[in-house]
């Protein structure tokens, strides 16, 4: 599959259309016919969801939550919390002619106009999507090639959604003054040890929160999941970096100080709905900051036939006044879950903590140079 970090909406809208950082992309004449199966995200009359053979709601299979909506609303681009579906598919198609001309291969014989010609094309990409630029940025960073992001807006409800975040302007809310701030002054510099890389090149956990709590797509690939239902336990098989996160139903949160990976989650039915709770979250875990105190909710709710309703909500006293969250759609995998065999930090970290310990030799030396009384 491609690849995925954040999502960001890079588009500026207008009444007469959409425009990106000098790219006009003109809306639609006139909306595009629906499917003769009407909205997929609103329940077709006299639906119901249906339960499994345990009598649960039913929402096992597979699923994903790809999507072109960003985390948060982009404010440069729009302060609307939706758009309308004219401008949502130009966005969608314009955004899928920019990757598609990125994927072309590059000659590397071609004259100095096709060059400058790739890099327009390059430039309304990272237009719409301005984190594909830090992507590719790096030495050994991915290109386009790489990259299944989603191709369409999250539709929830019949709305087109501009963030992830359901806040009215689609931004966390301010940190209450004195909040801890995330590591703390004493965490350890990165290149120190193999234990300060991130978890994502350690392949310990998936990089963007996929597995979470709370759970989003990671903006590049993999964006996959299956959901087994048991009379004990919900399982969430995530494919990055095939996690297996386990919901225990009707049990109660342990109490023993330790904080297991993807935290403590405890779940129950209320009605047509799973709500999970989970606590004890990791510190290599925190979300904006929070961990120690921080309680995530979430409710899974089978709400037409192909899609699954995902809201979460956090709160953490120390860190933010009230709770607050989000939502999207799960919608069908059309496929199943092959396993994600993360090797890269078996590569990687040698080279880079032998090129840190190289570049801290080379400033010892130039540090006791330095030092030395010069010639008289």
């Amino acid at each position: 599959m491609r690849l995925a970090l954040i999502l960001a909406l890079g588009t500026a809208l207008s009444t007469a259309g959409l425009a990106t950082a000098g790219l006009a992309i003109a809306a639609p004449a006139a909306p595009a016919k629906a499917a003769p199966t009407g909205d997929p995200t609103i329940p077709p009359p006299g639906w119901s969801p249906p339960k499994n053979a345990m009598g649960q709601p039913d929402l096992s299979g597979y699923w994903s939550n790809a999507t072109m909506t960003p985390l948060t609303r982009n404010a440069r681009v729009t302060d609307k919390a939706t758009l309308t579906a004219a401008e949502a598919r130009a966005l969608e198609k314009t955004f899928a002619e920019a990757l598609e001309e990125a994927d072309k291969p590059t000659d590397p014989n071609a004259p100095t106009a096709p060059a400058t010609d790739a890099k327009a094309a390059e430039a309304k990409l990272i237009a719409i999507r301005p984190d594909f630029a830090a992507a590719g940025g790096d030495v050994g960073g991915y290109n386009t090639f790489w990259i299944d992001p989603g191709a369409h807006i999250m539709e929830v409800n019949g709305e087109f959604r501009t963030s992830i975040l359901t806040t009215p302007n689609g931004q966390p809310p301010k940190r209450k003054d004195g909040a801890p701030a995330g590591r703390g002054g004493g965490y350890r510099d990165i290149y120190d040890s193999y234990e300060t890389r991130s978890l994502g090149e350690r392949c310990i956990m998936g990089f963007g929160s996929n597995a979470g709590p709370p759970m989003f797509a990671n903006g590049y690939y993999n964006n996959n999941y299956q959901i087994v239902q048991t009379p004990d336990a919900v399982v969430i098989q995530v494919e990055m970096i095939h996690d297996s996160r386990i919901i225990r139903l009707n049990g109660k949160h342990r109490t023993d100080g330790v904080r297991p990976w993807m935290g403590d989650s405890i779940g129950h039915y209320e009605g047509n709905t799973l709500v999970v709770e989970t606590t004890n979250i990791p510190q290599g875990q925190a979300f904006m900051g929070s961990w120690k105190n921080l309680k995530v909710t979430e409710r899974f709710t089978r709400v037409t036939p192909t899609r699954v309703n995902y809201k979460f909500q956090v709160e953490d006293p120390d860190m933010w006044d009230q709770p607050w969250g989000g939502e999207y759609n799960f919608a069908p995998l059309r496929g199943i879950l092959y396993e994600y065999a993360c090797h890269e930090g078996n590569y990687a970290l040698p080279g880079i903590l032998a090129g840190a310990r190289a570049k801290d030799k080379e400033g010892a030396a130039q540090t006791a140079a330095a030092g030395k009384p010069g010639d008289q």
